[in-house]
């Protein structure tokens, strides 16, 4: 920056915060960080079961172009709050600073445990892609494989538990674990669209099949199906706001971050489309859509099967989504406890110093990635009694993280757009109007839209347990505000004297 006052340290010491992270993440690792936590691409393929049956190649594709068109307005819409605001408490921040004095408490509250419980199901969501990914090879290579839950459930504590030990011993390198992943995410996507449209000539699909058919298996109205069927797109574009939370470790943030937000929508959207036009082409079009639906083996891993005619051909090509989802894992648990260290740096949690206590040894919220695997593996358990736990996580994590977008979006909105200060990234007021409009009436429609079970009719392990998972936290969340937040919580403290003298309370404001 041009002036001492607003360097970094500054800006977020005029925030009420001491710097308690290294600033070790250039612009490029933490865009890295950023797609890696999207990787679009390959969570939209590995994610085709939610839109396939659901509206068919018309909700994948043009689901896609829906859910991106949307997502990056919202990511437009908060890269302002972003540039003005750089803290890792992101939006519960941003709702606390612009919010009239007597909502300040609760909505910042409100939307500091809804952000919060987006993170950790979006940390489930990738141990859940990751895990699932391997049940399906091995249903490809043992037909008479016994799939049982348990068996997936234990994939996912051990694809969490890698998580949690890169995070806590390895943070020197998570910024080159980070340009990697970027590295190897755009490498699987060349590679895998080259080797499927060699290998599946010139059996493609046509292109009415890519583009204009509609599949709907689930039981609901035409209607109401493609737009179930957004989930994928949703999934696929979701979780932007890691730069916001990883912020206070990256120099420039007030000028970097907004651009990081923006640039990982652009690379998302564009590498998704893309790839998703080439597996349509390649799977054979109508006559192989009902087996890729139902097939044991997933629809991703069926769709390289059936372009490669080879099972070798195929695990090889799925070992480019599987490790990204390794590498997502990790940027999503960075993430989330960074996310958790915020929020209990300004009294949001219960015990909330033990919460945001940085390990002098480690430089890492070592506490705080503990409380993320617990709430993970309980999440997990999910897998134990319902057969669609995957729908179910996901919906979580997108409804979750969606409504922490909106909510400081509709404020802002409710008060014409004046309450942001003076800020590097401003959007001109008509271009500022439209996307926030956008973004939040689709926010408004998937928020109930997700909550639905995926097909009817539902019984005991058909429902979509994500409302269960929302009914838990806002229990949590209601009796914490009784008994303390009420009473202590002020939104976003002052906790750079506290740091600066050793203690680990923070004072009110």
């Amino acid at each position: 920056m041009k002036d001492a006052a607003f360097t970094d340290e500054s800006q977020l010491a005029q925030l009420g915060h001491a710097q308690s992270f290294e600033r070790q993440f250039s612009k490029w690792s933490m865009l890295g960080l950023a797609f890696a936590i999207l990787n679009s691409w390959t969570a939209l393929a590995a994610s085709l079961s939610l839109a396939l049956p659901s509206g068919g190649p018309i909700a994948v594709i043009w689901g896609l172009v829906t859910a991106g068109i949307c997502n990056l307005s919202l990511a437009a819409s908060l890269a302002e709050f972003l540039s003005a605001y750089p803290t890792a408490g992101g939006q519960y921040h941003w709702v606390a600073m612009i919010s009239p004095p007597s909502l300040k408490r609760g909505l910042s509250w409100v939307t500091g445990w809804i952000n919060l419980t987006g993170w950790v199901a979006l940390v489930a969501t990738n141990s859940s892609l990751a895990s699932t990914l391997i049940i399906n090879i091995i249903s490809l290579e043992v037909p008479d494989y016994d799939f049982k839950r348990w068996h997936q459930f234990l994939l996912y504590l051990g694809i969490t538990a890698l998580t949690f030990v890169v995070n806590a011993f390895m943070i020197r390198l998570l910024p080159h674990i980070n340009m990697f992943a970027l590295v190897w995410s755009i490498a699987g996507f060349f590679i895998i669209s080259i080797v499927v449209l060699a290998t599946a000539a010139p059996d493609y699909a046509t292109g009415e099949y890519v583009f204009a058919t509609f599949i709907n298996t689930t039981g609901w109205p035409d209607g109401i199906a493609w737009l179930l069927g957004l989930l994928q797109g949703g999934l696929g574009l979701t979780g932007f706001d890691a730069v916001a939370h990883m912020i206070e470790e990256i120099p420039n943030a007030a000028i970097e971050g907004p651009k990081i937000m923006i640039y990982c929508q652009y690379i998302g959207i564009s590498t998704g489309f893309l790839f998703l036009i080439v597996l349509l082409f390649v799977s054979g079009g109508t006559a192989n859509a009902q087996t890729i639906i139902e097939s044991s083996s997933g629809p991703l891993l069926e769709t390289f099967y059936i372009a490669t005619s080879s099972k070798t051909g195929a695990v090889c090509l799925l070992i480019f989504p599987l490790i990204c989802f390794c590498f997502a894992g990790i940027a999503v648990m960075t993430t989330s406890s960074r996310m958790t260290f915020a929020f209990a740096r300004d009294g949001g949690l219960p015990l909330s110093y033990l919460w945001w206590r940085v390990h002098n040894g480690l430089s890492v919220p070592l506490n705080a990635l503990y409380l993320n695997v617990f709430v993970v593996v309980i999440f997990g358990c999910i897998y134990l009694g319902s057969s669609v736990a995957f729908n179910a996580i996901i919906a979580a994590s997108v409804v979750a993280l969606g409504v922490s977008y909106g909510i400081p979006v509709a404020l802002n909105m409710a008060q014409l757009r004046r309450k942001l200060p003076e800020r590097v990234f401003a959007l001109p007021e008509w271009l500022g109007w439209t996307v926030n409009t956008i973004g939040l009436v689709y926010t408004i429609v998937t928020t109930v839209l997700f909550l639905f079970p995926p097909a009817i009719p539902v019984d005991g392990t058909t429902m979509n347990y994500c409302i269960v998972a929302f009914a838990i936290i806002i229990i949590i969340s209601t009796i914490q505000w009784i008994f303390d937040g009420r009473k202590n919580y002020e939104g976003p403290r002052i906790t750079i004297d506290e740091v600066r003298r050793g203690s680990m309370v923070p004072d009110s404001v």
